[in-house]
């Protein structure tokens, strides 16, 4: 299971930008729009990473222009997002990266939340280095390695080891034990949000620094900063069942969409729309590119991508 959690005081799509995350829980958050009966409503949760914006962005565009829906988003944690959607608070998740605890209570159990359908778009988490440091150290992309380099790799906030960066310390990861079980001098060092992991990189790179990060595809920071895997000892299925013995890479996760049972039912167009929502990484990356590098408006990046990709989403219209 991969989780990537953070909270960002923001529930407006306007105003998730790549700034940074503060401390307020919107977990508890409600939209008066979600299960309205009787009108064109749809509430939408949104995570706080870039990626996850842009599906929100495109959806929430068509929806309201192509479909007269009146579209709200909250933004909530990933697990407590799955039960703002069981109990109709939300009424869809366009990327989920794995739950399976959350899908046996409220999809096989409970029957609350329904799936969506595959979002088109396969996650992976791992550990990355620049590609300049892996060409002029090519072993370092072996994990087994990675020791050899620690004392290049320290900074003043990993102290005597080297530094294994992450995002926010809400990430849900496995990197202090990976770090702990395959024995390596490495310290986790959390930059605070994904928008101050991204700083941190780019400032590596503009002064051509080493680091070891904790990073993810698909994400758009790749063709601003060429990254290289550090390969890490193979994933088998349950090598991450106990968290405090994983020994193993993260997995490559097909992403999900999730609906709220009711409104998968009841939802009409809006419901049969986001069912039909399909795209790939390479276009999920161009929004994001727009919205975190080219600093348009989540709206104003769907709305150009839309009037470059017709033949695509006319297909999603129910």
């Amino acid at each position: 299971m991969r989780t990537r959690t953070t909270v960002c005081a923001a529930g407006a799509l306007a105003l998730l930008t790549l700034t940074g995350c503060g401390a307020a829980d919107m977990t508890k958050q409600a939209s008066p729009y979600a299960a309205a009966r009787g009108t064109k409503t749809v509430t939408l949760s949104v995570q706080s990473w870039v990626g996850a914006q842009a599906n929100v962005a495109v959806a929430r565009y068509l929806l309201e222009h192509e479909l007269g829906y009146r579209v709200d988003t909250v933004q909530i944690d990933e697990v407590p997002a799955w039960d703002a959607l069981s109990q109709g608070r939300v009424d869809a998740l366009l990327e989920d990266w794995g739950h399976p605890e959350e899908e046996k209570r409220y999809v096989e159990e409970k029957k609350t939340i329904t799936r969506g359908g595959d979002l088109g778009v396969t996650g992976h988490i791992g550990w990355f280095v620049p590609t300049y440091f892996a060409e002029a150290h090519p072993d370092v992309t072996d994990w087994k390695n990675l020791n050899k380099y620690a004392g290049q790799l320290r900074t003043a906030e990993s102290g005597s080891k080297g530094q294994l960066l992450d995002g926010s310390p809400s990430y849900v990861t496995n990197d202090k034990a990976l770090v702990k079980n395959l024995g390596l001098d490495y310290q986790v060092v959390f930059a605070g949000s994904e928008a101050a992991q991204i700083t941190q990189i780019k400032q590596f790179a503009k002064e051509k620094k080493p680091f070891l990060t904790y990073w993810y595809k698909p994400q758009w920071l790749f063709e601003k900063v060429p990254m290289t895997e550090v390969k890490l000892p193979a994933y088998k299925e349950g090598c991450d069942a106990d968290p405090r013995k994983v020994a193993c890479a993260y997995p490559h996760t097909p992403l999900q969409k999730y609906l709220n049972a009711d409104f998968a039912r009841e939802g009409g167009e809006a419901a049969a729309f986001l069912k039909k929502f399909r795209w790939t990484t390479q276009a999920q990356n161009d929004v994001a590119l727009m919205i975190a590098e080219q600093k348009l408006s989540p709206e104003e990046a769907a709305e150009k991508w839309v009037r470059d990709n017709e033949r695509v989403w006319r297909a999603w219209l129910p």
